[in-house]
């Protein structure tokens, strides 16, 4: 049976924008970035989930809202039933808190099953720590040894498990004496030495150079196999996202414009920014003579959204009942959604 570890409903964050003298003055209302717009998706036990799209798409914003590293606006997010965002906006009573179980003790215990993995391992490490340290600092932090002994053990365990091997040939080096691809399996070990459920990766191939990016893709796929881990998985890539992913969702501008698994999105896209991201992937077999969709003008300001649908604006076939109705997500089938009005019949057959 499918087991949900993550659950985010119609989740919204907005950014306030600092007001000039002059709209503070004249009692302006306050502009909003629409960083995330009503996100919804579940992630499962032992499934990886993507989130693609541009920079600027707001995928990063629900991974940092999903480990409460951020406080969202609005919505819900169920991490083993643990509501995340109404945690983060410190909206429990003392009785919500005593029930839920989240004194601080338990928010430890919940932080530790959710760990997340940055972008830029040359940033997201210490370098005046070991490599020991690194690993170990989360053990200690969430005071799950007893002893040495025992730290030693399981710092030597992640390691060796992310492919540094053997590990005692690693740990007393500072990062400055890692390669890249060395430093991200750090990181990875650092996070995985808590044992999480839930492992967040923020584009952890974009630094790394080519021929590092399929062994850590590779580290991350045995990981969810031997471990169950479920992986959200952020990307502007669909070449990796589509190697190894179960499932991807499409975001553009704050909203997942197409979800589903990720071979039935790759094969059969129905949106046409998925279209457009897709047919500028480099293949091997691809004719050159294939027809790329090369989208046009700069992504809509954030701040000021376009009427109707936020892709109208770069749509190679954008009609005008696009510029007033906003589509929300319709069913292709079962497990595969997109958000356009030429799913719908009466707009479909208007052109």
């Amino acid at each position: 049976m499918t087991q949900t570890i993550l659950s985010v409903n119609k989740l919204y964050k907005y950014f306030p924008v600092a007001r000039t003298i002059i709209e503070r003055l004249t009692f302006r209302p306050q502009k909003v970035v629409h960083a995330v717009d009503g996100v919804t998706f579940e992630l499962n036990k032992g499934e990886i989930m993507a989130l693609v799209g541009e920079s600027g798409s707001g995928k990063t914003t629900v991974s940092m809202n999903v480990l409460g590293l951020q406080t969202p606006t609005s919505g819900q997010i169920l991490f083993q039933d643990n509501d995340v965002a109404r945690w983060a906006q410190g909206k429990l009573s003392a009785e919500e808190n005593a029930a839920l179980q989240l004194g601080r003790q338990q928010v430890m215990a919940l932080r530790r099953k959710a760990q997340m993995i940055f972008q830029d391992p040359y940033e997201s490490l210490d370098p005046r720590q070991t490599v020991f340290q690194i690993v170990a600092e989360p053990l200690e932090i969430h005071g799950l040894v007893q002893n040495e002994e025992e730290k030693h053990a399981r710092v030597k365990d992640a390691l060796e498990v992310c492919g540094l091997s053997p590990a005692e040939h690693f740990w007393d080096r500072h990062p400055d004496r890692l390669s890249g691809g060395q430093r991200q399996r750090v990181v990875i070990a650092a996070a995985l030495v808590l044992e999480p459920e839930l492992l967040v990766a923020d584009e952890p191939v974009s630094m790394l150079d080519v021929s590092i990016r399929a062994e850590i893709l590779n580290l991350l796929l045995k990981l969810r196999n031997e471990r169950q881990l479920a992986i959200l998985y952020t990307t502007h890539d669909l070449a990796t996202a589509g190697f190894f992913t179960d499932k991807m969702a499409v975001m553009y501008l704050g909203r997942i414009v197409e979800i589903g698994a990720t071979r039935d999105v790759l094969t059969n896209p129905q949106h046409p920014y998925t279209k457009a991201l897709i047919s500028v992937l480099p293949t091997p077999n691809k004719n050159p003579k294939q027809s790329r969709t090369i989208l046009e003008g700069d992504v809509p300001n954030p701040i000021n959204l376009p009427t109707g649908c936020r892709f109208h604006p770069r749509c190679p076939v954008a009609m005008t009942a696009c510029k007033s109705t906003d589509p929300q997500l319709m069913a292709i089938d079962k497990k595969h959604q997109a958000a356009c009005l030429l799913m719908h019949k009466e707009f479909a057959t208007s052109r």
